[in-house]
């Protein structure tokens, strides 16, 4: 199987934020007297995009919220997440920057996708230093499209924008069940797991990913290429 496309999310991925994401939404759960662990937001929210987080946690932990309780959570995290972000020093998960240098030298597209909205994912970006187009070829955000995970629509349009026309040339790789599902749910003909941020491998196992990686490096086999030195 020959592929053309790699898809990474983004947050425990390929950014090491220190699950600052997940803190922030426990915590604007939290302030609305509803308590939920870090555990319980990483499990029931991990990968999805945040708003639709809150309500599928809040529904889990706390049910029968009002639509504006909810917008108020997510209002007061995305009010928090700034700020955090301001003062957080994010950095790349091992390899990352390698694995992408080494795909995009090998002719494969490299696309990050994320359940942010595009103005948190660019924030991100530009502190880590990278540039879309240079570092890596595209970002598509949940903000990008009308159905955010675990429906394919990012997928979709990451292989519009690189004229990839055949998921079984796509691989997709995240830290979370959702990212796998995703994968499953564009027809991509790999879907990989990664125990680096939000989810334990018996999570990740659960939504029958085709593989289970410990590090990025290992990436580099399962598209077919060399492996490279840590």
């Amino acid at each position: 199987m020959m592929i053309n496309l790699v898809v990474f999310d983004m947050a425990g991925t390929v950014v090491d934020e220190q699950n600052v994401v997940y803190k922030t939404l426990q915590k604007a759960i939290n302030q609305a007297g509803i308590p939920v662990t870090l555990e319980q937001v990483l499990a029931d929210g991990a990968g999805k995009e945040k708003k639709a987080a809150i309500t599928d946690i809040v529904a889990i932990h706390a049910p029968g919220q009002t639509p504006e309780a909810i917008e108020s959570m997510f209002r007061f995290f995305l009010t928090e997440l700034d700020t955090a972000y301001d003062e957080l020093d994010v950095i790349p998960i091992k390899g990352a920057e390698e694995v992408f240098q080494t795909l995009l030298e090998n002719g494969i597209y490299v696309v990050l996708n994320t359940g942010y909205n595009r103005a948190t994912a660019e924030k991100l970006i530009k502190k880590l230093g990278w540039v879309i187009g240079e570092d890596f070829d595209e970002l598509v955000t949940a903000s990008d499209v009308l159905h955010a995970r675990p429906e394919p629509d990012m997928i979709l349009l990451a292989m519009e924008k690189t004229e990839i026309t055949d998921p079984s040339e796509v691989l997709k790789i995240g830290d979370s069940a959702i990212d796998i599902e995703e994968g499953k749910n564009a027809g991509c003909g790999v879907t990989v797991g990664i125990t680096t941020g939000a989810q334990t491998r018996e999570q990740l196992a659960a939504a029958a990913p085709d593989h289970i990686i410990d590090s990025l490096q290992e990436l580099i086999a399962l598209v077919g290429l060399d492996d490279i030195e840590e």
